[in-house]
């Protein structure tokens, strides 16, 4: 049976780690890029605050072309503009689905799936409806690496952004936090595993506090009650 082509939705953290090594690993898609949303202002990923840099060594290590698309504003109207652009290329070259890694967020699901349906392409979800807990068990028992390079101060404090989610950070977790983080509680940078070919090195910077600002059109992702998240710089090392 012939691969369908698509382009793979790439955060760097470790639910996009995991879900391409399960999409690779399955053999029905055929990847051609990874595609990843840049804060054009600050050359880091956006929400995750990852330095674009970082983002590129992922890449090279993976071996699938990247498609970036810019953002500046950080509005829905400009996302929403520049993505259906960079879609509408992909597609010219017969690309019909995008893959991505969320888990059992229902809103951000609809979103994805009508925004593609503008384009005629269509949205594929292979973690979906999976169980979070089950899910970072595989991730760690696959050989994965992830480091927390965000969280949300409504959730977690200051020391537990820039640690590496393993047994012991788990445990540590509120009762109210998803394994996953599935509820935008942190986000994570991956480094290492079975879909690299070498590790990235990197070293920890320092640690930044952001206060949440709310964009015109209302754009934030974040709970009502989070007053901001605490980012953790993650410097590359030279390669």
């Amino acid at each position: 049976m012939e691969k369908k082509k698509a382009i793979f939705c790439w955060s760097g953290g470790k639910d996009s780690s995991l879900c391409l090594y399960d999409v690779l690993q399955e053999g029905k898609y055929d990847v051609k890029y990874l595609l990843t949303t840049v804060n054009g202002n600050f050359n880091r990923i956006s929400m995750h605050g990852v330095r674009e840099d970082l983002l590129d060594q992922q890449v090279y290590q993976i071996g699938i072309p990247l498609k970036k698309v810019y953002v500046k504003e950080g509005s829905y109207a400009e996302y929403e503009t520049n993505m259906e652009k960079m879609l509408l290329e992909a597609k010219s070259e017969g690309i019909d689905h995008v893959i991505f890694g969320d888990i059992f967020l229902e809103d951000l699901r609809k979103y994805r799936e009508d925004n593609l349906a503008k384009v005629n392409m269509q949205a594929v979800f292979p973690l979906w409806k999976k169980d979070t807990k089950e899910l970072v068990q595989k991730f760690i028992s696959l050989g994965f690496k992830t480091i927390t390079c965000c969280v949300n101060d409504f959730y977690l404090g200051e020391d537990m952004v820039g640690a590496e989610i393993d047994s012991k950070f788990l445990e540590a977790l509120p009762s109210n936090v998803d394994p996953c983080g599935e509820y935008g509680e942190f986000h994570t940078f991956c480094f290492d595993g079975p879909i690299f070919k070498n590790k990235i090195e990197f070293s920890k910077g320092e640690k930044v506090y952001k206060p949440v600002e709310v964009k015109e059109d209302g754009v934030c992702s974040s709970s009502p009650k989070t007053k901001g998240f605490w980012y953790c710089d993650l410097v590359p090392s030279p390669y």
